[in-house]
């Protein structure tokens, strides 16, 4: 009886042309009532209509399919993220709060669902990589678009022969269904290939120190195709790093940031709350000074609140009486002020690690849906947080609905940030954006890092929201490839030439979208798509 029920529901949603949650709940609503059947599982629904598709008793429906898909919000960015874990290695640093477990790369647990899945891989990346986009196909997930993130240990403490190997598995999984004949070995070719594959890797991120942050180790991971890089900054106060054994100080972070930012990398920021050391006031303070001072200016954040583990040093100084960790509403109270500093132009990744409750001993941390708590707290205090995430456009877009181009200046590590966006009038709605710098060797008479950016603007970073669509496809009911993303590159390519009068723009790109750039007239030089203006 139920695969006659969901039979009916389909076919109910293709009739009535359901567009969105609002018609597909109320269709469920009436079929369960006739029924006498509960709420249909996106399991239940997707094989049903899979196997309806197969006996031809309909035809393929994009709409429903996004409707029906498992997990939906995994791939609403525009792209979908596949977590690679680096085998177990030794750590450089000695930090009170990191976790050591043995079998497992520090800071990490053995039952952190990335960790599990790289443990059942035996570390392997190749089966990793094809293992999660297995998965992801199979509940209903595009997957041409990939991001890859790289977690584990301190990157660039691995040896170079890891490195390299570790990435080329990483793009031969992602190439194995498009690749014929012979397989390529080595890095260069598996990256053209990567070009034109179905599974395109249009970002790499990696997790390191910055004091690992040098001329020789940016040329390495652009050698290795990585565009962003995410710097476990902790804290901005010297006195809280030395507390916390951190190994370097805020000089390190600064320096690292500015290089990284010329040389066109997103630069994400992991911030910890709670340190030994600091406090409440000291983390809200923390905050404000990361967008007002322009040596730090994170494109991306991860706010991980210090989750109390009993294998970690800290949990001897908790013992002893000399740390507690904040509570539920001390943590939400601080977290919702934090979010109603964040400007437009920057991203909340996560605002707590994917730890378990059960091994955390105490503290606001323990709580899973922190979140939804933190919006629920910012409600109640009319206050809102203006980050990139809490703006995608997600299911919203329509083409009926009038978008704007909007542009955010501000300084950041000697250069200028030039951000383009599109978005609702009321900006509450962010389509699509695009981060121009102007690097700072334009500003004190420097000399860029790398040779290839000598004379040019660069575009560090451009997303496109919405649901996932594939290469070329086009849908009404997404924001994305509907020319976005090109009249932002265009207006950069504007504000490049006439109001900084430099004669070219050079683009960071993932590997696989090369072939975008390729198309608007970008050539590759080095590692980067350029094009004189």
């Amino acid at each position: 009886m139920k695969n006659k029920a969901i039979e009916k529901l389909i076919l109910e949603l293709i009739t009535l042309k359901a567009r969105d949650l609002n018609d597909f709940n109320k269709v469920q609503r009436q079929i369960a009532k006739e029924f006498g059947l509960p709420f249909f599982t996106n399991d239940e629904l997707q094989k049903v209509y899979h196997r309806m598709v197969a006996q031809k008793r309909m035809n393929r429906s994009e709409t429903l399919e996004k409707l029906i898909r498992l997990k939906s919000t995994r791939s609403l960015s525009g792209i979908v993220v596949v977590s690679v874990l680096t085998k177990p290695y030794d750590c450089p640093g000695r930090c009170l709060y990191c976790p050591t477990e043995k079998g497992i790369p520090k800071s990490y647990l053995s039952n952190e669902p990335a960790v599990m899945r790289a443990v059942m891989c035996h570390f392997d990346p190749y089966t990793q990589t094809k293992m999660r986009l297995d998965a992801l196909k199979a509940i209903g997930h595009k997957t041409s678009k990939i991001n890859i993130r790289v977690i584990g240990g301190t990157w660039s403490y691995y040896t170079p022969q890891y490195q390299t190997r570790f990435i080329k598995e990483i793009f031969r999984a992602a190439n194995e269904d498009f690749q014929k004949g012979p397989q390529a070995t080595d890095l260069a070719t598996l990256q053209n290939i990567n070009q034109s594959s179905n599974h395109r890797i249009v970002e790499i991120s990696i997790e390191t120190r910055q004091d690992y942050i040098n001329g020789k180790e940016i040329k390495r991971l652009r050698f290795l195709g990585i565009t962003k890089v995410e710097l476990g900054v902790q804290s901005i106060y010297d006195k809280v790093l030395k507390i916390n054994r951190r190994g370097h100080d805020v000089n390190k972070t600064i320096e690292a940031t500015k290089l990284l930012k010329d040389c066109g990398f997103k630069v994400s920021y992991q911030m910890m709350l709670n340190l030994p050391g600091s406090n409440t006031r000291m983390d809200e303070e923390m905050f404000c000074e990361l967008f007002k001072d322009e040596c730090f200016q994170p494109d991306h954040l991860k706010i991980y609140p210090l989750a109390l583990l009993e294998n970690t040093p800290v949990f001897k100084l908790y013992q002893k009486g000399n740390f507690k960790p904040y509570n539920k509403d001390e943590l939400t109270s601080l977290l919702a002020k934090i979010k109603a500093k964040i400007p437009v132009y920057c991203r909340i990744e996560r605002v707590i690690r994917d730890i378990p409750a059960t091994d955390i001993v105490e503290g606001g941390a323990k709580i899973s849906n922190l979140r939804q708590i933190v919006a629920i707290e910012m409600q109640k205090r009319n206050t809102s947080c203006q980050c990139i995430r809490c703006r995608e456009i997600k299911t919203d877009f329509n083409m009926q609905n009038k978008y704007r181009v909007f542009r955010t200046d501000y300084k950041a590590s000697g250069g200028v940030e030039i951000f383009l966006s599109v978005e609702s009038r009321d900006r509450s709605k962010l389509l699509s954006f695009l981060r121009l710098r102007i690097p700072s060797q334009f500003y004190n008479n420097g000399k860029s890092p790398l040779p290839v950016l000598s004379k040019s603007a660069i575009i560090r970073e451009i997303h496109t929201y919405g649901p996932q669509l594939d290469i070329g496809e086009k849908n009404d009911l997404a924001a994305q490839h509907h020319g976005y993303g090109k009249l932002l590159i265009s207006e950069a390519e504007k504000i490049t030439k006439s109001e900084f009068s430099l004669s070219g723009l050079a683009v960071i790109s993932g590997i696989g979208v090369r072939e975008y750039f390729a198309k608007l007239g970008y050539f590759l030089d080095r590692t980067y798509m350029v094009k004189p203006l």
